[in-house]
């Protein structure tokens, strides 16, 4: 049994009357509403168009239809031969091999029960891909990573495409995959849809230790076994990994664009809340649909009405407060363009000089994602930036309208799950803190510019005495290459930028670079001064050493990084927002060539995604093979497409 969130019900914050906004959350949210007037009406006309007040399945011939639940019990069958009863779409990523979606394997008979309980019906319309960035880091199968999220929301958008549903819940954890999943949700943004997480493991080895190994052993400190048992230590049951990375992101900003129930997101797996919960993300998607709408009095909530203006902005400040990952300033700019909102780095940038950070969680402290849960997690995150008017309250959420009702907690009284206020004051000050005692001023996230281009920086762990650094670049083609020099020995003793380029998207799908972070790591305890600048990406987890990554233009593409050679000097300011080369003019020289090998189009499946390197946007524009197809629009500070010789 369950009972629904209520909290307050006009537009004021948990603490009282409305706060006044942030002028610069104002500002950033009335020029994104301006600067997508265009897509975001192009996108509602759509999905509005789509929407039917009856099942959807009413539609369908009667040789569809049997189609449809040919395969069903018999009870369902006369359900679904009905015109009454919701019928919930179930996609699901999950498999047995990654420990964040293992859980799922229990989910769709649990989801399906609820939804008969609840006056619904649902059916597993289809299951995406999960991969591990985890287990293809330093790997050929990293090449396939970021291009999975697009295809994980084609493979959602067949689910949905049989016209049999009212409704969907997504079941989906790490990396690419919410993106991908909200992505093709919004392509039928006319449903509503809810996410179900699976929440993370239990704490392990603390993330730091497992760090300290990792550096150990790239000094050949530690061999092989010593290394193997502190990973095996960290990551050991099934779960999300319990640092601060895309996957946790992923959970936090699904929370706080209201897509999943209050308090859900970080609820370990087997637990009777996590059950609870799951059972209840079913009952609520029936309960937004136009028939449980119109059963229970309520209203229809489609997901693309969610995914607004103010909820893109409400999601961007949430992320900055906590340090969450960067792989985020893709994939937001990707989601809120499905759903035809124009968010934009500098977007990003302006909202991360005025949000405060307000967690510490690793790899920008020591706590991990239980540690966070437990001292008051989303829900007081969301109290203490609606009480500094850092986010927007009058948002539509699955729980109705109000981001407040995110400030309650889940709780089980006997059988009966139940919803009460969150914690008004931090149970760990060490951990989180309100908008009123930050552990800094900003967010963490700098935007910086200059002769190399466009790059995205993360300094929540960066110490500030590390934050410029200015010395002679060092370049390689491949992440590899760079390894062998540090084994080497040719890295030590000097101060240096290491540039790493060939590594964006249309060169080789952008794969994470983690396997650079020990060694640089060692470098700078060595006392030297060092950076890294790259067109792949690092999803944060360079920690202490500072690297602007996702520079745009990339080098495939002409970009400045194709020009630049060792011994230029690179200037990266993190404090300043630049990043600069000294003393060189690169229109004046010819682009390096890098010489392409079978190995660096094929194997590993990557020969089949030809396709998607050739078409692939920028990083800046979401790194996304869809192109931006509602109303263009006509802001001349639109992201520009670099487009592909």
């Amino acid at each position: 049994m369950t009972t629904t969130p209520s909290g307050p019900t006009g537009p004021t914050g948990p603490s009282g009357p409305p706060q006044q906004l942030h002028p610069v959350v104002a500002a950033v949210t009335d020029r994104l509403v301006e600067r997508s007037a265009g897509t975001r009406a192009a996108y509602l006309a759509q999905i509005r168009a789509a929407a039917s007040t009856g099942p959807a399945r009413g539609q369908l011939g009667c040789a569809n239809l049997a189609h449809g639940f040919a395969a069903s019990e018999p009870s369902e069958k006369v359900a679904l031969r009905g015109r009454v009863k919701p019928n919930l779409a179930i996609v699901t990523s999950y498999n047995d091999m990654l420990s964040a979606h293992q859980p799922y394997v229990d989910y769709p008979p649990v989801l399906k029960k609820a939804a008969i309980r609840a006056g619904g019906l649902a059916q597993v319309a289809g299951g995406v891909p999960a991969m591990c960035d985890g287990i293809t880091q330093g790997r050929a199968g990293m090449q396939l990573s970021l291009f999975s999220r697009d295809v994980i929301a084609m493979s959602a958008a067949i689910g949905l495409s049989h016209d049999m549903f009212d409704g969907a819940l997504m079941l989906g954890v790490c990396d690419k995959i919410v993106p991908g999943l909200l992505i093709g949700a919004l392509a039928f943004g006319h449903l509503p849809t809810v996410f179900v997480p699976a929440g993370p493991m239990a704490s392990g080895l603390p993330n730091g230790e497992k760090a300290r190994v990792r550096q150990l052993h790239a000094e050949g400190k530690v061999g092989r076994e010593e290394l193997l048992e502190a990973e095996a230590a960290s990551y050991h049951s099934r779960g999300t990994c319990t640092f601060y990375g895309t996957a946790n992101s992923n959970q936090l900003l699904m929370e706080v664009l209201g897509l999943h129930l209050p308090g859900s997101s970080f609820v370990n797996p087997g637990t009777p809340l996590r059950e609870a919960l799951t059972r209840a993300a079913a009952e609520r998607a029936v309960a937004i649909t136009h028939q449980g709408a119109a059963h229970h009095g309520g209203e229809a909530i489609p997901v693309g009405e969610v995914v607004d203006e103010k909820a893109v902005v409400n999601a961007c400040v949430a992320l900055l407060a906590s340090g969450g990952s960067t792989n985020h300033t893709m994939h937001l700019v990707a989601m809120a363009r499905a759903a035809g909102v124009q968010l934009t780095w500098d977007d990003l940038s302006d909202l991360s000089a005025v949000v405060p950070s307000l967690c510490r969680i690793y790899p920008n402290g020591t706590a991990d994602v239980n540690h966070f849960h437990a001292a008051g997690g989303i829900g007081f995150l969301i109290r203490t930036l609606l009480e500094a008017g850092l986010v927007h309250d009058d948002v539509l959420t699955v729980m109705g309208r109000g981001l407040h009702r995110y400030t309650q907690e889940p709780v089980l009284d006997g059988d009966v799950l139940t919803w009460r206020e969150g914690p008004e004051q931090s149970l760990d000050l060490d951990v989180l803190r309100p908008a009123t005692a930050p552990f800094g001023p900003d967010g963490g996230l700098k935007v910086l510019r200059g002769p190399l281009g466009t790059a995205v920086i993360k300094t929540s762990a960066v110490k500030p005495e590390h934050r410029l650094v200015s010395a002679p670049a060092l370049v390689f083609d491949d992440q590899d290459d760079f390894l062998v020099a540090f084994a080497e020995g040719r890295l030590d003793g000097r101060d240096l930028v290491a540039v790493i380029r060939y590594q964006g998207p249309a060169a080789n799908g952008m794969p994470e670079l983690h396997k650079l972070t020990p060694a640089l790591g060692v470098l700078q305890d060595r006392g030297q001064r060092v950076a890294i600048v790259t067109d792949g990406r690092m999803s944060g987890a360079s920690g202490k050493v500072p690297a602007a990554i996702h520079v745009t233009p990339e080098a495939a593409l002409g970009g400045p990084l194709s020009r630049v050679r060792d011994g230029d000097l690179v200037t990266v300011d993190a404090e300043a927002g630049v990043l600069d080369l000294v003393g060189v003019d690169l229109r004046h020289r010819e682009p390096a060539v890098r010489p392409a090998t079978d190995a660096d189009a094929s194997g590993t499946g990557r020969e089949l995604f030809a396709a998607f390197r050739a078409t692939v946007g920028p990083a800046d524009a979401g790194a996304s093979v869809f192109p931006l197809h509602h109303a263009p629009s006509t802001d001349p500070a639109e992201v520009p497409v670099v487009q592909h010789a």
